[in-house]
């Protein structure tokens, strides 16, 4: 069942959200009404079915990494939860070292966090990237000095779909004692994801990019070998074994587990048939689109993302013309703000082709109609308005 089946526009904005999949919605119903306990009340059944609604959530998030089930800390989103594996562990391990190594193209929750910690004293080294998009393994080694105490990178970037070499560089990281933290929030569903696999401490994640609600994610923090302490960031209870303190979304949970369940069990045929489809969608508009430029590497690539640009095409002029699909232009170059998306900058995209970017994100619903159509679409708003600029002289 398709939840926005008879929704306009067409949706092709996965990356910035996802709708929930009725099979996650029904699973979370009860806990809204009938089974509507705090699962920190312990006294009655009402509690009882709360904390072991949890418990099975739980279980099923952790599964969706390969992962124990009571590494999982239950946060409320991937932007609290980067915040608390940043800012936890340098609290944490702050006699050890102050230094910490990131990349230009993390997520803004990534990247703030870090500039706060800056601004309490420590160093922050924030590496480039090359023309497609990842990082330099050489350069990212050079950045790691002895008193750096912990590398976040992020799994898969959230404009452009870039997959960053993460085994390697932690690998480089874990060599020298340091920790390893990745936003994962858009690969977790969408690639296999095992913590068990990666050199990898610390790993953010959350529902809404899944198919689950907005408002619930996770960090899931490595107990053994290391045992990786975090020092708390909010406080009031004790919840989440110390790490997260406050009355746990009982329906956000149970919603996150369903969706994550789900996205396990159809990965194996959803990333292949998503790849097809932007396979398609990009020789469509490749072949429609002259001077088509493609942002970002297409080897190491979410297979439900396409980001490109249309040199002399302003991006949130089209993305507006094309009002019948719902696409993300990736920059705010039209507004007061005035600034490309700092992903593309970092790429060495120049502002002009960077204010030019649209980024279309597949997902579980998406047809191979709704992409002939979107070809259509776009090549012919593309087309009228380079007519229109043409006959402006611009």
């Amino acid at each position: 069942m398709n939840p926005h089946s008879t929704a306009q526009p067409l949706y092709f904005d996965y990356h910035a959200t996802t709708p929930v999949d009725p099979r996650a919605l029904e699973a979370m119903l009860p806990y809204f009404t009938a089974k509507f306990g705090n699962a920190a009340s312990r006294n009655h059944a009402f509690g009882w079915a709360a904390s072991q609604a949890v418990d099975v959530a739980r279980q099923q998030i952790a599964a969706a990494i390969n992962a124990r089930h009571i590494d999982i800390v239950l946060t409320s989103g991937a932007t609290e939860s980067n915040n608390l594996a940043l800012k936890g562990v340098a609290a944490a391990r702050r006699d050890r070292g102050r230094h910490i190594v990131t990349v230009a193209t993390e997520h803004h929750s990534v990247l703030d966090t870090c500039a706060w910690l800056a601004r309490e004293g420590w160093r922050v080294t924030v590496l480039g990237v090359e023309a497609d998009g990842r990082i330099d393994v050489d350069r990212f080694r050079e950045a790691l000095a002895p008193d750096t105490v912990v590398v976040s990178v992020m799994a898969a970037n959230n404009e452009t779909g870039v997959l960053q070499p993460l085994a390697e560089a932690g690998a480089m990281a874990r060599e020298r004692g340091i920790l390893v933290h990745t936003d994962a929030s858009q690969a977790v569903g969408r690639i296999p994801f095992d913590v068990e696999a990666l050199p990898v401490d610390l790993v953010s994640f959350t529902a809404h990019k899944l198919y689950g609600p907005k408002g619930i994610g996770a960090l899931w923090v490595r107990k053994k070998n290391p045992d990786v302490a975090v020092e708390a960031q909010m406080h009031g209870g004790g919840h989440e074994r110390g790490m997260r303190s406050g009355t746990l979304n009982v329906p956000g949970i149970v919603g996150f587990g369903k969706a994550a369940e789900l996205a396990s069990l159809e990965l194996a045929t959803e990333g292949p048939r998503l790849a097809d489809l932007r396979d398609r969608l990009l020789a469509g508009l490749r072949a429609g689109i002259p001077g088509l430029h493609v942002n970002g590497s297409l080897t190491h690539r979410l297979p439900g993302n396409l980001n490109v640009s249309v040199p002399g095409i302003e991006s949130e002029s089209l993305a507006m013309a094309m009002d019948d699909v719902a696409v993300s232009s990736g920059s705010a170059c039209a507004t007061a703000k005035a600034a490309p998306s700092h992903v593309l900058t970092a790429l060495g995209l120049d502002p002009d082709l960077a204010c030019a970017s649209l980024r279309f994100g597949l997902g579980r619903w998406t047809t191979a109609d709704e992409v002939e159509y979107v070809i259509a679409r776009t090549t012919s708003v593309i087309t009228k308005l380079r007519e229109a600029h043409a006959a402006l002289g611009l």
